[in-house]
């Protein structure tokens, strides 16, 4: 499968084999197509093709314990990796993400990084996941229509379908569109406005979403996250 889809096969040889069931090809082809024209037409895609992926490289799907949603992927040159929110060493810290440690020092007292680097969450079980994975440069949404919501809509639903205990986070409308496939009594679900400048004083700062998580994974016998992160 993964040759005949020349846009997104380099993201693809990296996902944990226990996430390729539910990656469905006819999707892929058609994200794959329109990718490739709007290359071909001179469109700049964020993240790099082999970075679309990265939430699924290296947690499988029982290894997930909190799933932070978001919308689309940074649209600045060079701030996409492939996971939600996060960004390279050396990158400048995007307005989001800064409002995200702002929250989470208020919230928990943990000090501020000087990057914007959360790979130390996902190695925790976090999932960093957007609803969309691509976009054009400089064009926030521009890859809505594209089919994406396909693909996560799929990956939602098998973590929710489980009953090992999890945490959904939805950030912004576009996360919270997942809401209605959160039926399982077994999560819990925490919705908030996105930590965009344009959204966060709308109830983002305030949300205590971060001590909520630790709250209740401790509640259902499990390890929290530690949200200090590395410098």
């Amino acid at each position: 499968m993964h040759k005949s889809l020349p846009w997104l096969a380099p993201a693809l040889s990296r996902v944990h084999p226990d996430w390729q069931s539910r990656l469905r090809p006819d999707i892929l082809a058609r994200i794959d197509h329109q990718l490739s024209e709007r290359a071909a037409a001179g469109e700049q895609i964020y993240p790099q093709p082999v970075d679309i992926f990265n939430a699924l490289r290296d947690t499988p799907p029982s290894g997930v314990r909190v799933v932070i949603l978001g919308q689309d992927p940074y649209h600045g040159d060079g701030e996409a990796c492939g996971l939600a929110f996060s960004v390279r060493r050396g990158i400048r810290v995007p307005p989001s993400l800064r409002n995200i440690y702002k929250e989470l020092l208020r919230d928990t007292g943990t000090a501020t990084p000087l990057h914007g680097d959360l790979a130390a969450w996902t190695r925790q079980g976090v999932l960093l996941l957007n609803s969309v994975l691509t976009v054009a440069a400089n064009r926030a949404g521009s890859h809505r229509e594209l089919g994406w919501q396909v693909i996560t809509d799929d990956l939602i639903d098998l973590l929710a379908a489980e009953d090992s205990p999890r945490v959904f986070v939805l950030w912004g409308k576009d996360a919270q569109n997942k809401h209605a496939r959160l039926t399982n009594p077994r999560h819990l679900v925490l919705q908030g406005p996105h930590p965009s400048p344009l959204s966060a004083y709308r109830g983002f700062f305030g949300c205590g979403h971060f001590s909520r998580i630790n709250d209740y994974l401790r509640e259902q016998g499990c390890v929290p996250i530690d949200w200090h992160l590395p410098e």
